[in-house]
Parts: structure tokens; C-alpha cells; sequence
């Protein structure tokens, strides 16, 4: 089925999600064979519109795109009309003009990405808008998954973290369990949303939250720079009671499990150290992953013409309206 926009998991069939996995699959056996540029996109242009700063997602597009032959824009929000007031309606139109075929855009506003969508023909990818979406991290997310279970189905993932402002729980969640994945929470009680599907157990003490028997062990990243408030008494006591300190690497390694972080990691917080050496560690994995799946998305939309809406997405708050997850 042809797509115009990516904007989030929720309205994805799990055969667009098994194709794009697939196609994934195919594209890193192309770079990691020498073949480091293919014409797929030659001739197409592709506009990096970050209103946030980023640098693994940022610099995963830049390089996919530049591997399908595409010309690549970064539009520099700090130097543009948007400080002197310009609406992004106005920058949006503005940048129509150009004829830009792709947008990727990173906002701090859930909604804006769809926002942007329904304003243009250009196919728009969300690179992750506030607290609701950040759907290329979920596929590349599932993607390391999959290289290490190739039939995922059944096993659990453990989602170690502050939930409540993650982007990344929401769409990885959501689509883990589309493929057949169990996935459960651990945080603060601050940190979990009280109302999670059914289908995801809701965990606040680690040793029981272990006891469920997770394969993967997931850390989101600690995002004080989104908590208004203080959620926990310190990084220290967080790292503590929900970080992998020393001990708790020990105890991963005795079980074999593997350990995934969406990065940025905040080292001493998340996890100790000796994670970034542990050899069941996948976060190298994911960076590397990031660039085939970023591939496979942008080879797959089609700019301009009619196609089906993405209706899970059309139905969530417009930009400015936060999202809390779930």
C-alpha cells in the first residue's frame, strides 16, 4: 500500500511494518557489501527541518538519504523568519515553493508533523514530535530486534524508564506488540502513566519487574530537560534503584539478555560503564541500524498524489497540545 507521509506506528498494517523490516534488511546488506550509494532517490530532494536539536536522528537521515542519491537541505531554524515571528504555516509555504520532495521534521509539538502533512504535497517523515511519536526509532528499534530474534514473536522486552515523556516507549511499544512482541514498563510511579493498555504490565520495583522474565532490557534516556518538575530525588537515587548499575550488569550477563538505549545515554543514570563493553550491549547496533531503516522509509514514500489517510494519526491533538502517553 503507497504512502505519502510516515507520521506515526499506531496506523501501520504489520505488512507494511514486515515489508519496511525487510527492505531494511536489504539496504545495510548493500552498504556493509561496499556499495555505498544507490540512484534510488537521484534527482529528489530531501529538507531536514529540525526545530529540535538532534544528532543521531539528524545525522541517520542526512547519510540515508545522501546513500539513495538524494539532495539534501538542512533548514537552519535558528537563522530563519521563524525568530522573527513567521508562523510554520508561512515556513511551510515558503519551502513548498521549492519543490522539496521529502521533509523530515523534528518538533517539540506532538501533532506538528501531521500539521505540516496535510499543508504540502512533499512526503513528510516524523523524526519525533513532543511526547507522542518517533516512528523511524520503533522500526530501527524492532529491526536490532529481529537481527538477534529473527521470529520475535512471544519474546518479552523490558521498558526501563521515564515513560510518561517518551516518544520512543510509545511508538516502540506499539509496534513491538504488532509483531507479536510482550513488552512491560518500569519507572518511577511518577515516570509510568497510570493508564497503559492492558496488554503491557506496569512495573515500579525492578527485581519483580525482572522476575517477568524479560530477553531485551531497554533504558530510556532520563529527559530532565522535558520534566517541569522534579519526578525522583536525584539522578543518583534514580540510577540506584532503576539504573543498571555493576551488580545488576552482572546479573544480565548471567541471563543473557540484551540491553538496548535509544541514546543519548546519560552514563551513570541509565546504566553504569561497563554497559557501553558489555557484549550483549545492542545501542552500536541501533546506530548503525538507524541508516538502512532510514533507507527503506524514505524509498518507500511517494511524494504528492492521493493516497489513503493515515487516520490513527488524524484523530491526535493538532500541535500544541501535548500528548501524555499513552
Amino acid at each position: 500500500m503507497a504512502r505519502k507521509d510516515l507520521l506515526d506506528i499506531a496506523s501501520l498494517h504489520r505488512e507494511e511494518i514486515e515489508f519496511l523490516l525487510d527492505q531494511s534488511t536489504s539496504f545495510k546488506k548493500l552498504f556493509t557489501r561496499s556499495v555505498k550509494k544507490i540512484p534510488a532517490l537521484e534527482g529528489k530532494s530531501v529538507l531536514m527541518l529540525f526545530y529540535e536539536a538532534s544528532t543521531r536522528t539528524h545525522s541517520s537521515f542526512e547519510v540515508a538519504a545522501k546513500r539513495l542519491s538524494a539532495e539534501v537541505t538542512n533548514f537552519n531554524v535558528d537563522h530563519s523568519s521563524i525568530t522573527k515571528g513567521e508562523s510554520v504555516r508561512e515556513t511551510i509555504e515558503t519551502l513548498q515553493a521549492m519543490r522539496t520532495d521529502y521533509i523530515v521534521v523534528r518538533h517539540s509539538h506532538s501533532g506538528l508533523p501531521g500539521m505540516i502533512a496535510r499543508q504540502t504535497t512533499a512526503a513528510v517523515i516524523n523524526a519525533g514530535d513532543g511526547a507522542h511519536e518517533h516512528p523511524t526509532q520503533a522500526l530501527l528499534d524492532a529491526f536490532t530486534i529481529k537481527e538477534k530474534f529473527p521470529d520475535p514473536r512471544g519474546k518479552k522486552v523490558l521498558i526501563i524508564g521515564d515513560i510518561l515523556h517518551s516518544r520512543v516507549a510509545r511508538s516502540t511499544s506499539t509496534l513491538l506488540q504488532k509483531l507479536g512482541v510482550e513488552v512491560a514498563y518500569l519507572g518511577p510511579g511518577s515516570l509510568v502513566p497510570k493508564y497503559v493498555p492492558a496488554s503491557i504490565p506496569r512495573f515500579t520495583d525492578y527485581e519483580a519487574a525482572m522476575a517477568w522474565g524479560p530477553d531485551v532490557v531497554y533504558l530510556l534516556r532520563v529527559q530532565l530537560e522535558r520534566q517541569d518538575v522534579q519526578f525522583f530525588p536525584s539522578v543518583r537515587e534514580y540510577h540506584r534503584v532503576y539504573g543498571i548499575t555493576t551488580a545488576r550488569l552482572a546479573e544480565i550477563r548471567d541471563r543473557g539478555l540484551y540491553i538496548m538505549h535509544p541514546g543519548p545515554v546519560n552514563r551513570g543514570v541509565e546504566l553504569c560503564d561497563a554497559v557501553m563493553d558489555y557484549e550483549r550491549s545492542l545501542i552500536t547496533n541501533q546506530v548503525e541500524n538507524g541508516i538502512s531503516v532510514r533507507m527503506a522509509v524514505l524509498d518507500w514514500l511517494t511524494p504528492g498524489g492521493d493516497f489513503p489517510k493515515q487516520e490513527a494519526y488524524a484523530a491526535q491533538p493538532r500541535a500544541g497540545s501535548p500528548v501524555i502517553m499513552p
